[in-house]
This record gives C-alpha cells, sequence and structure tokens, in this order.
C-alpha cells in the first residue's frame, strides 16, 4: 500500500499487513508520517523542552501516588 506523509508529501511503501497498515486502513482518520518527519520532530521538541520554551504538562505528566 502506497502512503503519502501528512508533513511532507512523500510517499512510502507501507506492508498493509503491518500494525501501521492495518491501523491506517482501519481508522480513517489515522494519519501517516515518515521516520525522517518524527525523527525531526522529536528533535525540535527535545529541542524546545531544554530551552524552556515548552510548558512541562505537555510533555511530562507527574505521579500523584494514587495510580
Amino acid at each position: 500500500m502506497i502512503v503519502t506523509c501528512v508533513l511532507c508529501d512523500k510517499k512510502a511503501k507501507l506492508d498493509a499487513n503491518s500494525y501501521q497498515g492495518k491501523r491506517l486502513i482501519n481508522h480513517p482518520l489515522a494519519t501517516f508520517m515518515c521516520d525522517e518527519c518524527k525523527v525531526r520532530i522529536a528533535q525540535k521538541t527535545e529541542q524546545r523542552r531544554r530551552e524552556g520554551k515548552l510548558r512541562p504538562r505537555l510533555y511530562h505528566k507527574e505521579s500523584d501516588g494514587w495510580s
């Protein structure tokens, strides 16, 4: 199955029997993001977190001891 990345519009071949392929087929609102975009977003998020520009509650949930 051919899928398109939602950010960079690159076409990628994905196995329809893989977990990600089945997820895209069975859930029409699910989107595909290529590995390069995932890495780029992770790097930029980590950089923003280190610089203090990302609010802590968005990326880290503290345990309150009840769960």
